[in-house]
């Protein structure tokens, strides 16, 4: 009989997507499921934006897409990342993708070979170590706590650095934990790499404009390591655009030409329509994203009110994305009727199954004490999740 590859069984299911999976399945049975593990802005697009991509049907925009992206988007590209980042690069640093999640399997596919070693800060969002996996390398996790804002230090990172160490990635503002990497966070891990001119970073930055504490910090703005870093951005959560599947890279020229390769092989350019419409979001001045930031932060403190109340739930207090990341380890070992909780992975079931709510286990982000909560929903919705959530866990003992 014949098998499905070994590459694909070296992956595992993306756990979010698995649970919107569920989510749906009981929706579809009856069941009143509050999804809070994707996430998604609960927003529509705004007018502006749509309005670009209409006029690009009628302009006719229909035709294949040079494979890095149109000539014009590419110029918006360079002026946002000047604008809004402090960052120069060429035309020839710039490749347009369907997704950032494309963007960051271009550069792993690029440049990773067997046995590389790709050191990943924990909790990471969980498609990276998959996409590690992918390319045949060897994901090296450093781990972090909720004390320290689940944020690596310079030192951590030096010390997982070895002789087979290629790439290093991670996000700010992070998914899952919502932390952000201050300046003198990042200026400090950039003097790591000042002394390994091999190692190149990914930075993934999808969450820049969500950020509640002040300006987006990009690692690549220090000089004496900007040929080591990839920048990686999109639209999908500013600009609530998740389903336009359009993301970009700044990146050394030698590294975006071999982005440019795989991708001429796997999809070439990406959807004509979305990038008219990516071209006025990002010629937009930033602040047109400030009303969905603004509310986003609304329920971020909502939320972690009502879970401080909850006894055993530890908290931190997230400064950007729309996550919290509690520690709930307290619970493991209690029960409720025959179900016993044996670790995060339990109580998000138990959650979903007992208070038809649906959050991720902190296991599928390389945490095994945490779940995450996405607060991309509406108040309503939030405020009878936290009610749910609270009786269930009140429950276990």
């Amino acid at each position: 009989m014949a098998q499905v590859s070994d590459r694909l069984q070296r992956l595992s299911e993306s756990a979010t997507l698995a649970m919107a999976r569920k989510t749906r399945e009981l929706k579809a049975e009856g069941k009143s499921i509050i999804g809070l593990s994707l996430g998604e802005p609960d927003f529509h697009t705004p007018d502006f934006i749509k309005d670009a991509a209409k006029e690009g049907i009628d302009q006719n925009y229909t035709t294949y897409t040079p494979v890095e992206g149109y000539a014009d988007l590419k110029e918006a590209v360079i002026k946002k990342f000047k604008r809004d980042n402090g960052l120069n690069y060429g035309m020839d640093q710039i490749v347009v993708s369907t997704g950032a999640k494309q963007s960051i399997a271009n550069v792993m596919l690029s440049l990773v070979n067997p046995g590389d070693e790709v050191i990943v800060p924990a909790p990471y969002w969980v498609t990276y170590e998959e996409i590690v996996k992918l390319a045949e390398g060897t994901p090296v996790f450093i781990q972090t706590s909720i004390d320290n804002d689940f944020k690596i230090t310079a030192k951590e990172f030096e010390a997982a650095i070895t002789p087979n160490t290629k790439l290093m990635i991670f996000s700010s503002p992070c998914n899952p934990t919502g932390s952000l990497y201050s300046k003198e966070e990042l200026r400090r891990i950039a003097d790591v790499l000042v002394k390994h001119p091999e190692i190149i970073v990914i930075s993934d930055e999808i969450y820049e404009h969500i950020n509640f504490v002040g300006k987006h910090q990009s690692l690549a703005q220090f000089d004496d390591i900007f040929d080591q870093v990839v920048t990686v951005n999109g639209l999908s959560k500013a600009f609530a655009m998740t389903g336009w599947r359009l993301g970009y890279i700044g990146a050394p020229a030698w590294i975006a030409k071999a982005c440019i390769k795989m991708q001429g092989q796997v999809t070439s350019g990406t959807c004509s329509i979305a990038q008219r419409a990516a071209i006025a979001a990002l010629n937009a001045d930033p602040s047109v994203t400030f009303e969905m930031r603004d509310a986003f932060k609304e329920r971020r403190d909502f939320v972690l009110g009502e879970l401080n109340k909850m006894d055993g739930v530890k908290i931190n207090i997230p400064e950007g994305a729309f996550y919290v990341f509690p520690d709930v380890s307290a619970f493991f070992g209690k029960s409720y009727n025959d179900y016993k909780v044996n670790n995060a992975d339990d109580l998000a079931m138990y959650l979903l199954t007992e208070a038809e709510v649906a959050t991720v286990t902190g296991n599928a982000f390389g945490n095994e004490k945490c779940i995450r909560i996405s607060y991309a929903a509406s108040e309503e919705e939030l405020k009878e999740a936290m009610i749910r959530i609270a009786k269930a866990l009140s429950q276990l003992n």
